[in-house]
């Protein structure tokens, strides 16, 4: 179901000007982009056996789209989406367009739990499809209690708007508002709202400014100056400002500004770091002057005169959204008065438990007013965060003296005028998990407001940043008017989550004029600079077609960089030595250039040219030639490699003489083999480039060992080991050289690298962790490493010092490593604490012994990683410390307000009641089990035996059901009950940290002799858990022996006077006993009572269960004469089996609701497509008789086209004879030259003998000649 958001009309569209209209288009506010929604529903989903599936097309924006779908996964455990041009392969050449859409799978239950995420993306011809490959785990999708699967049917939203690129990214934002935006780096737009309305209060900005730095200071090492940096850009800037140097002042990395922050936590931590940095200057309590207020928090008795107060400071108040319909709805919520009676009544000093009210009035409010708008909640019922897109409306002005100043405590200054003004609203567009973040400001708090979209900043009205933020539903028109259909409405998913005011009285003050005197010389000076350094890169950039970047590296970068910086290959171009030379250079100039950098004269140098191999390698190739060396840098580069014209990369080779000067470079023949060479040690795990030689080809290793042995500093005879290092990825691969075959046979070449350690056997290496050269690279191939700083959790700031860990090294292995810095024999009495990356403090709770499984996991602070943690040695090992139970008594005095509290560690093993027992279960050939359940062995706890119950395919339901089952309890005495409290483990072989582990507790008897879990995991996950079709379960279980009210000591024969004399003792010691406190049966009634505040059909899903139980369990062992009586709690234990049976009715009825409501929705979307097929119908129809008439026009062209073609036919079948022909001849022809080429030698000696007697011939003739004339004249 498409639903257009406007008509699209012939001519310029929103976001395209027309040229005529240009200049009045631009100084009015933008209008809405061509936009539509589509309403996509899937059936029989988990039928699909596609791997793809494709949405009806719709078209938006002049375009036709579709979404895409993945139903099992692109290649990923989540539901993949997309959005895709649908006729991308029929567009001109050259199109693309902008669009921003969002995209929702809905929650057919509970439609607040919709997924929806948010994009933008520039499509074109390339990229023709965006979206999400990782859009929700499919264990959601498919979970048909999540409600996203209802039927087999899902329902896929969308709403996509479109922009023509030219409009959107021309947009020059300076020159239309006269401000830039911000660049997002991932996901910063949160943090970009928030630092343009921090910027647009000039008083803040010129205090950012006035805070004291230097120009040596550096801007990512420090909050101040990186925000004073970026302010200044803001404010001097015509593009947009990157904030990579902020980002990094804060700590994040790359992976962080890809992560969603919590706008209020980031804007609290910001204020404090600024505070803190403003202590000790003249702009020192700014903050709190701008942003702190306060308020009270009283307790006030009824009956007598009592009243308690506590005076709190706050940056920003969380106001409720749900059930509050605007700003002054949720103060009168946060005032509101709570009545302390009853069981809750307040133990006042001197007077005991009185009736009281509490409650919150605000002492005074600050100039700048920050108002948090809780639109995410935590649904406990449903265990997730919920957006609330609840309709919330907040005013242009607001007083908070309203009503008589009802906020206001009576301390309060009544001569402060609490109205305020409206400066910025800060939306979210978009749902839990995903979203878009920008902000509505008026920096003059004039009429005129302004969008602050990342790098876009555009002119907008009030209507756009006020009404159009409240949130709640919209109704859109109807399509077809001459129906009676129910209006279509549709959530607002962009709605505001925070707003900031201004105190009327102070705008003056705090909207202030910042001139360039506010602003530091250095921050002007280092501004300018940055500015011609974009500058030369951008000419650098226009003239990089003239120049070459040769990178040279050296014998001096190998022995710097392997072992450091690399360990794999020779070296990383990166960091050697680049010049920058003109093409048109002659590499023997450029030598004089190497020469003048390096002092090494150019008749000592030679270059030889690195080659890419096969194996993925980069290795010395051959030298330079003298003719090579003789053309121009440019010529160079294309000889050397014509894939890549940015760089030429060298190896210098520099032979240094006895003197370490440089002498010729020894002349390199056909069979020479230049080789490298790298030194292991074993002890300490250390690699290290010694040298290269050349060797010949015929030559072995053998020969050279006395040379190997000199470069590494060993003696002459050492015994050492060969490799040779061939790749390192995907894999290792690094093979034992035989020092008895020759170089050429083992087909080493030049380039390729030796490495040696001394022989394992004679060195005695083999104890170590990696014995030999192939062992250590594999480590280093696959280790993670990082430098983790250590601080002394009790001088965080003395005790300091840092270690070089594996981020894959386990908790052991990192306490072992620092109780050995440390000096400490026994490492378990090292107990660490994780780094709270938001307040640069130590969590409030140590870790856990073995608590996490790698260091990498010690790190990590919600979406952040450290590489802080602090550590405490211990009086005891942490594991019997953890094995302690802190006791706390607290000794309050009778008259004075003092408490002396007293902790007393006890231990947990000295309950003799209870037995802890962890059982392991290994199931083979799992999924070839046919019996509907599976028992395990039978271990004992408590003295008793047990056992675990599996069923394999489920319990009448599609999850694995397991169960803890007492195996003897047919054998048991009668009236026998054990307390277990029990964990059930299905093991993860491969990530044992992805195990899922479920636990409870029961009371074990006759009639309940088994308890666990019917539903423990999803049947279809359950093969990622099997490894080799085996299955690992493990139990942990924990039980209580309970006080025996029967002796089985005595097995003689009771007569009737002795068991009614028993019942009657028992009785009375019931009447007298508490078994369990009053205070325990009202904590379990009021649990009760919470639970029956759910709806039915929401109870089974409100994770209650265990814990109703638990009521049940102690209202069943209450005193029935001191809480009610015996029908009375006969009646409440009989209520425990209807906690099970409601729900599910109501459960059933729902669904069957849900139903009938899906098929009406699916009345109302057919009647709606065929009303859309009707007028598609309509126009497809005129349009077949518009195509037929082309199509007749076409045939006619066609015939005669096709006549042309057979003339040209024939002219091309004559042309193809003659050149038959010719090939013919030519053919011949050349047989014919062949043959003379093979008689030529013998033509060449018989014409060389006709020459010969030619020249014969002709001296005879000539002595004839002269013989003749001679005659003739002796005649005459």
């Amino acid at each position: 179901m498409l639903v257009p958001h406007n008509d699209f009309v012939d001519g310029p569209q929103p976001m395209e000007v027309a040229p005529e209209a240009a200049s009045t288009v631009a100084a009015q506010p933008v209008d809405d982009p061509p936009s539509g929604w589509i309403t996509w529903t899937i059936d029989n989903f988990s039928r699909l056996n596609a791997k793809k599936i494709y949405s009806d097309i719709f078209s938006v924006g002049g375009y036709k789209w579709r979404i895409l779908i993945f139903p099992k996964g692109n290649n990923v455990d989540h539901l993949s989406v997309y959005l895709d041009v649908a006729d991308s392969a029929t567009l001109p050449y050259g199109w693309s367009r902008y669009a921003r859409f969002n995209i929702a799978v809905c929650n057919q239950i509970h439609s607040e739990y919709t997924v929806r995420k948010e994009r933008q993306r520039q499509f074109n011809a390339c990229e023709s499809d965006w979206g999400f490959t990782s859009f929700m785990p499919l264990g959601e999708l498919y979970d048909p209690s999540k409600g996203f699967l209802v039927n087999d049917t899902c329902i896929v939203e969308a709403d996509v708007a479109v922009y023509k690129v030219a409009d959107y990214w021309s947009h020059d934002s300076k020159k239309e508002t006269g401000y830039v935006g911000l660049k997002n780096q991932g996901a910063t737009c949160c943090m970009n709202s928030l630092l343009q309305t921090l910027y647009h209060i000039p008083y803040f900005r010129k205090a950012v400014y006035h805070m004291p730095t230097t120009e040596n200071d550096i801007p990512s090492g420090g909050i101040p100056l990186a925000l004073q940096s970026l302010f200044y850009k803001l404010q001097c800037s015509d593009t947009s400002v990157e904030t990579k140097e902020l980002t990094k002042s804060f700590g994040w990395d790359t992976y962080d500004s890809f992560m969603q922050h919590d706008v209020q936590e980031l804007n609290r931590v910001l204020c404090e770091k600024l505070e803190d940095k403003m202590k000790g200057t003249f702009v020192e309590g700014t903050i709190q002057q701008l942003f702190e207020g306060h308020h009270m928090n009283y307790i006030e008795c009824i009956n007598v005169c009592y009243k308690s107060t506590r005076k709190e400071p706050f940056y920003d108040l969380q106001l409720d959204v749900k059930g509050c319909k605007d700003v002054y709805a949720s103060f009168d919520k946060y005032v509101e008065v709570e009545h302390l009676e009853g069981d809750n009544r307040y133990h006042a000093e001197q007077y005991g438990l009185q009736d009281a009210r509490k409650g919150f009035l605000f002492i005074d409010f600050p100039p700048v007013l920050q108002l948090q708008l809780k639109r995410f909640e935590y649904d406990f019922m449903c265990n997730t965060t919920v957006k609330i897109n609840d309709r919330y409306e907040f005013p242009l002005q607001l007083d908070l003296d309203r009503e008589n100043g009802k906020y206001l405590s009576p301390e309060a200054d009544k001569s402060v005028r609490n109205l305020y003004t409206l400066h910025s609203v800060l939306v979210h567009s978009g749902g839990v998990h995903c979203g878009h973040y920008y902000a509505y400001i008026r920096p003059t708090l004039s009429d005129q407001w302004f969008k602050f979209d990342d790098v876009r900043v555009t002119k907008e009205d009030v209507k756009r940043a006020l009404e159009e933020q409240y949130g709640g539903e919209e109704e859109l028109p109807q399509t077809n008017p001459g129906f009676n259909n129910t209006p279509f409405k549709f959530t607002k998913y962009s709605n505001a989550y925070m707003v900031v005011y201004i105190r009327e009285s102070d705008k003056d003050k705090i909207i202030c004029n910042v001139d360039e005197k506010d602003i530091a010389e250095h921050l002007r000076i280092r501004l300018k600079k940055e500015q011609e350094e974009r500058e030369q890169k951008r000419k650098e950039k226009a003239d990089s077609h003239l120049y070459r970047v040769i990178k040279v590296a050296r014998n001096e970068d190998l022995v710097e960089q392997i072992g450091r910086d690399i360990y794999f290959d020779l070296v990383d171009h990166e960091k050697v030595r680049s010049f920058r030379i003109k093409k048109q250079m002659p590499f023997n100039v450029f030598k004089e250039e190497v020469a003048k950098e390096f002092g090494i004269p150019v008749q000592y140098q030679r270059f030889w040219l690195w080659a890419k191999r096969q194996n993925h390698t980069y290795r010395p190739s051959r030298p330079l030639r003298s003719q090579e060396e003789a053309q121009l840098v440019g010529q160079l580069r294309e000889v050397s490699n014509k894939a890549n014209n940015a760089e030429l990369k060298l190896f210098l080779e520099v032979e240094l003489g006895q003197d370490l000067r440089p002498v010729p470079s020894p002349v390199k023949t056909g069979e020479d083999i230049l080789l490298f060479f790298k030194l292991y040690d074993p002890f300490k795990e250390e690699l290290r480039y010694v040298g290269r030689m050349f060797v010949k080809g015929t030559g072995k290793p053998m020969e050279i060992l006395t040379r190997i042995n000199k470069m590494a500093g060993f003696g002459p005879n050492e015994d050492i080991e060969l490799y040779e290092e061939i790749k390192f990825e995907p894999s290792v691969m690094c093979e034992n050289i035989d020092k008895k075959v020759t170089f050429g046979a083992s087909q080493l070449q030049n380039g390729d690298i030796i490495c040696f350690q001394k022989s394992s056997e004679a060195g005695g290496s083999k104890q170590c962790r990696y014995p030999n050269v192939p062992s250590f690279l594999e480590y280093v191939h696959n280790r993670q490493v990082v430098l983790v700083w250590f601080r002394s959790l009790e001088k965080p700031k003395e005790d300091e010092f840092s270690l070089e860990l594996s981020k894959l090294h386990n908790y052991d292995e990192v306490v072992e490593r620092v109780a050995h810095h440390l000096g400490l024999d026994d490492p378990s009495k090292i107990r660490l604490t994780s780094h709270n990356c938001y307040s640069q403090q130590p969590k409030p709770q140590p870790i856990k012994y073995r608590g996490v499984e790698h260091l990498s996991d010690m790190l990590v602070h919600y979406n952040q990683t450290s590489s802080i943690l602090y550590y405490e040695v211990l009086d005891i090992p942490l594991p019997e410390l953890q094995g302690l139970k802190t006791l706390k008594v607290a000794f309050h005095h009778a008259t004075k307000d003092e408490v002396f509290q007293l902790y007393e560690d006890l231990s947990v093993e000295s309950d003799q009641s209870q037995e802890k027992f962890t059982f392991k279960w290994k199931i083979v050939n799992f999924s070839k089990i046919s019996s509907n359940k599976l028992y395990s062995d039978i271990f004992c706890v408590g003295g008793y035996n047990w056992r675990i119950l599996v069923y394999p395919r489920g319990n009448n339901v599609d999850h694995l059901s397991m169960y803890l089952d007492v195996a003897d309890s047919a054998n048991l005495t009668y009236g026998w009950s054990r307390y277990a409290q029990f964990c059930l483990t299905v093991i993860n072989p491969i990530h044992h940290k992805c195990s899922i582990t479920k636990d409870t507790k029961h009371l074990f008897n006759a009639q309940e002799s088994q308890w666990g879990f019917t539903s423990f995991m999803p049947l279809r996950e359950l093969n990622g858990y099997l490894r080799d079709d085996t299955c690992l379960i493990e139990a942990d279980v924990l039980v209580r022996r309970p006080n025996d009210l029967v002796s089985d000591s005595g097995c003689e024969e009771l007569s009737q006077k002795d068991i009614d004399t028993f019942f009657e003792n028992l009785e009375s010691e019931i009447e007298t006993t508490e078994t369990v406190s009053s205070q325990n049966v009202k904590e379990a009634l009021a649990k009760v009572e919470e639970a029956l505040d759910i709806a039915p059909a929401f109870f089974e899903d409100s994770g209650r269960i265990s814990s109703i139980q638990e009521a049940f369990k102690v209202l069943s062992d209450c005193n029935c004469s001191s809480a009610f009586s015996f029908n009375q709690k006969a009646e409440l234990l009989s209520m425990e089996k209807k906690f099970k049976e409601l729900p599910e009715r109501a459960v059933k009825a729902n669904k069957e609701k849900n139903l009938q409501k899906k098929k009406e929705s699916k009345k109302l979307t057919l009647s709606r497509s065929l009303e859309s097929s009707l007028v598609k119908y309509k126009e497809a129809k005129a349009e077949t008789e518009e195509i037929e008439q082309k199509i007749a026009t076409f045939k006619a062209q066609v015939e005669s086209l096709l006549s042309q073609i057979n003339e040209e036919e024939k002219k091309k079948e004559k042309i193809l004879g003659q050149l038959r022909e010719m090939f013919n001849a030519c053919k011949d022809s050349k047989l014919e030259l062949d043959s003379l080429r093979k008689e030529w030698t013998e033509d060449e000696a018989k014409i060389k003998a006709c020459e010969e007697e030619e020249n014969t011939v002709a001296a005879e003739w000539g002595k004839m000649k002269d013989f003749v004339s001679s005659l003739r004249k002796a005649f005459n």
